[in-house]
């Protein structure tokens, strides 16, 4: 088989990854083989490629390939997340350019529109994913709006109305104006702004009296049922039972009492605007107090705005601050510092606004889930500090508001029958619906005609918090053969942002429909960010195109950039110098394969350095395999891959293919070839879960293979024992040949020319790496000495002295004054730091680093003049 001079990324890629999918090697079936499963944090179905999906994919795919080199039946399920808010904002946004209002379109006329979006341009990521090198099993791609995905998610939602945990409210929700939607509080965002503090004068009915409120939110005042005060409060004592006059609108409002109210901040008088604060709402319930509601769904102002009605409620605000400014109601501002909560979604300012909503009773859902992290274990999280943030967000967890005034969604199922919102009945279909409806009614003659579905969708994590379990049907049909065998699945990868969104609600949703966790361990990633610590972001313009980076780095070596730096939970600072640093890995291997691939093999002894030196990688590889399966079961993949890549980079290419190659147009015994394409085998498959494509094509070339012996789904190397005085051994005489390299280069004697060496071996070093020291120094001698060898260069490792006699190839004179001149430097240099040493105030005062340093250049110093000296002796 002819093997290209170099490698081409694209055709490799694309070759085999056409391969991979022709043999089927992603697809799993459950079988006797132990299972291990992951599926993928489902990536809304509008999106593309980004920095934080290559990471975490990237992650997912290294686990994967490597539990089928250990011999797992590994299957990741693929799929994408419907993105209620975000999907039915850009259906919106088309339709508009199209010419077409959404409020013009029945609900299945706008759906008709959301599938055509969606089946046109959703689900490109996962394309994109297949470029990463990703191994999904594609056959299980799964969509939130499946039809049995959804007909899951109806069918939970109805279990959970029957037992009582799901129930309607009229509460104070998050209301996001731009998607004109409610949100859960998770999904409110809270960002710290600097604003004003505005106080304003309302004056007291019947009397002279003015009393002075400060607000952040001036075009509130037309909602204002109330003004409290302290019943402590000493300075209005005068002001109890009396009534105020709100400004510009001139209705009279009661002035109550509660000691709600904070008299160290503002005026000590509170403006209640029981609509558009939860803690107002709470006052308005405890006082009977009216309730005014002076927003529209976008958040502009409704008729009890009066002139500014229709108006959006931050120029409302401009203009009401400077009508009060005018009619002296404004007395001052100031500056003030405010958390504004946000949505995470449309990055609108949230308004807080009563409205009917479906919620979901949490406290005794989230128990299970809560001993499964925190006591039993049962679930892991990586790395472990994230478990403080879960045990904060699930020990304060409040009832979850999972009703959406979307049409992208599942519909709840909910049916109203009679005049106003106050019977209705839950059914999985609405043939049921009429059913139960005839009965709750008393009536009959009901039918679907005179029964009406609430309009508003479930939110979106409704639907992913069953994913482990819905993407093997183990909603609808609990007993199936693919959940008893994949559930519960092994490693979930996520970023810690969703933590409570998605990971901690998939465990509570596992407890409570398969009494069992849905995962054993949530890896979590970094956020990654650019070399001044920014996010990631479009809007920043910092995040790079992807696609273009696996076109310029290859796919593998984004892969592998990615990875050198990103260990859990900590945020990867991205550089495309680590790209880079990837496809030269990718490079270095590839070009390890093309020396090989020029050796001529002969029918020959083989020589005893070849011989040690494949028994020194083999137990170098071998105690890398151990620190790599370590790194693996902490999930530090980072450190796993840095681990392979200098035993690869140093250890096979820089020591081992040296040690073995043979010498110019001399063929190598096949002995030593067998070995060292075995070892290279061994390499190719440690590397593969991080590099599977360049891995794969260098493991066909090397001999042809049949589909059943393909790289992807070969056999991980086995731990053997580990020869660790061959290692420790190797480490040594590695010094030795740098110290005759280092010489060569700084006497300018070229490697074609043979030297002689001489040991002093007060080490008491074995003999075993001396012939593998002869060839790589190109030595023309090598003895053990008792005395110093005159007229030589000389240099130690630990106490032995090594000795290469110089016989006239260097001006000696020359070499004894430049090494005197580098001896007074130096003992000069030792002068200074020992100064520094000796002085208590410095030892006493200076940080401890500071001091181990200065230690540390006495010591350096101190064996560099003995080297020196050494050198010196030898030459006179």
């Amino acid at each position: 088989m002819e093997i290209p001079s170099k490698y081409n990324a694209t055709s490799v890629e694309n070759k085999w990854y056409d391969y991979w999918m022709q043999h089927n090697y992603f697809h799993s079936t459950p079988d006797e083989r132990e299972p291990y499963t992951i599926v993928i944090p489902p990536p809304n179905v509008t999106g593309i490629l980004h920095m934080g999906h290559m990471l975490n994919n990237t992650i997912q795919d290294v686990l994967i390939r490597r539990a089928r080199l250990l011999g797992k039946n590994a299957c990741w399920v693929p799929g994408t997340d419907h993105a209620s808010i975000a999907t039915e904002a850009k259906v919106v946004a088309k339709l508009k350019a199209d010419g077409i209002d959404k409020n013009d379109l029945s609900r299945e006329e706008f759906l008709e529109h959301a599938w055509e979006w969606t089946e046109e341009y959703g689900g490109v990521i996962l394309e994109q994913l297949k470029k990463l090198g990703c191994s999904c099993d594609w056959d299980r791609t799964k969509f939130t709006m499946d039809d049995d995905m959804s007909e899951a998610v109806i069918k939970v939602f109805v279990d959970l109305y029957n037992k009582g945990l799901i129930y309607r409210g009229y509460r104070m929700v998050n209301w996001d104006p731009e998607a004109q939607t409610t949100l859960s509080d998770e999904e409110v965002i809270h960002v710290e702004k600097q604003g004003l503090l505005y106080y304003l004068e309302y004056k007291v009915e019947g009397s002279d009296q003015k009393l002075t409120i400060a607000t952040t939110r001036p075009e509130t005042i037309f909602g204002d049922t109330a003004i409290c005060i302290n019943p402590n409060d000493e300075r209005f004592a005068h002001l109890k039972g009396k009534k105020a006059i709100v400004p510009i609108c001139g209705r009279v409002i009661p002035i109550i009492e509660d000691d709600y109210v904070d008299v160290e901040f503002g005026t000590g008088c509170l403006k209640v605007t029981p609509a558009h604060d939860e803690n107002d709402k709470v006052l308005g319930d405890k006082h009977n107090l009216e309730v005014v509601d002076i927003f529209n769904d976008d958040a502009s102002l409704n008729s009890y705005g009066m002139h500014y009605e229709g108006q959006d409620r931050f120029l409302v605000r401009k203009g009401i601050v400077k009508e009060l400014e005018d009619a002296g109601i404004l007395v001052k501002t100031e500056n003030h510092i405010n958390k504004v909560g946000t949505s995470e979604r449309t990055k609108a300012v949230i308004e807080p606004r009563l409205s009917d909503q479906w919620f979901l009773k949490m406290e005794d859902l989230a128990k299970p889930a809560i001993d499964a992290v925190l006591k039993s274990g049962d679930v892991k999280l990586f790395p472990k500090k994230f478990e403080n943030t879960y045990r904060h967000w699930m020990e304060n967890i409040r009832d979850w508001n999972i009703s959406r005034q979307l049409l992208w969604g599942q519909q709840i199922p909910a049916y109203f029958y009679g005049d106003g919102k106050e019977d209705f009945v839950v059914a999985e279909s609405i043939e049921k619906a009429v059913e139960l409806a005839r009965t709750a009614s008393n009536n009959e003659q009901l039918t679907a005609d005179d029964i009406t579905q609430d309009s508003d969708a479930l939110d979106t994590w409704f639907s992913s918090w069953l994913w482990p379990m819905s993407v093997f049907d183990g909603i609808r049909n609990p007993e199936n053969e693919e959940i008893k065998y994949y559930y519960p699945t092994n490693d979930l990868v996520t970023g810690p942002d969703i933590l409570f969104f998605w990971v901690a609600r998939m465990i509570i949703a596992g407890y409570e429909y398969k009494d069992e966790k849905p995962f054993e361990n949530v890896y979590l990633t970094g956020l990654v960010r650019d070399k001044q610590r920014r996010k990631m972001s479009k809007s920043l313009g910092n995040s790079p195109d992807a696609l273009k980076l696996i076109e310029e780095y290859t796919a593998d070596g984004v892969r592998v950039g990615l990875l050198l730096s990103s260990a859990a939970g900590n945020d990867l600072m991205f550089d495309e110098a680590l790209c880079q640093q990837g496809r030269g890995f990718g490079n270095k291997i590839w070009n390890a394969f093309q020396l090989t691939n020029l050796w001529e093999v002969a029918d020959i002894e083989q020589p005893n350095s070849s011989k040690i030196a494949i028994e020194w990688y083999e137990a170098k590889f071998q105690s890398v395999l151990i620190e790599i399966e370590d790194h693996f079961s902490k999930y530090r993949l980072s450190d796993a891959l840095m681990s392979i890549y200098k035993l690869i980079y140093d250890d096979f290419c820089g020591w081992m293919l040296e040690m073995v190659k043979p010498a110019y147009q001399q063929p190598i015994d096949r002995t030593t070839y067998e070995k060292v394409m075995s070892i290279f085998e061994d390499n190719l498959k440690i590397v593969h879960p991080f590099m599977p494509f360049l891995t794969e094509d260098i493991w066909q070339y090397i001999k042809e293979r049949s589909p059943e012996d393909a790289l992807i789904i070969a056999k991980w190397p086995e731990a053997k024992p580990i020869n660790e005085t061959l290692i420790s051994e190797f480490e040594f005489a590695s010094e030795v040949i740098s110290g005759i390299r280092n010489i060569r280069k700084q006497k300018n004697i070229a490697f074609k020319d043979a030297i002689g060496f001489s040991v002093v071996n007060n080490e008491h070093v074995a003999n075993t790496f001396d012939e593998v020291i002869s060839k790589l120094g190109n030595l023309e001698s090598f003895e053990y000495v008792t005395e110093a060898v005159e007229g030589a260069l000389t240099y130690r490792v630990k106490s032995n002295e090594y000795f290469i006699p110089m016989e006239g190839s260097i001006d000696v004179e020359a070499e004894i004054k430049k090494l005197t001149e580098e001896l007074t430097y130096t003992e000069g240099f030792l002068k200074s730091v020992q100064k520094k040493l000796s002085n208590e105030r410095f030892v006493a005062g200076a940080p401890e680093q500071v001091v181990a340093s200065e230690k540390k250049k006495e010591a350096d110093a101190l064996a560099k003049i003995e080297t020196i000296q050494a050198s010196l002796a030898s030459l006179k």
